[in-house]
């Protein structure tokens, strides 16, 4: 894991080269649990 500083608001969680969340898009910022349940196929 590796935490890559940016500015204007973005916040986004990259697998594997894949963004699996980005606060840009959804506004909202991710539930720990919901990227978890990503990263465990569910």
């Amino acid at each position: 894991m590796e935490l890559i500083p940016s500015s204007g608001g973005k916040f986004e969680v990259t697998v594997n080269e894949e963004t699996i969340f980005s606060k840009k898009e959804t506004g909202v910022f991710p539930k720990a649990e919901d990227i978890i349940a990503h990263l465990e196929g569910k």
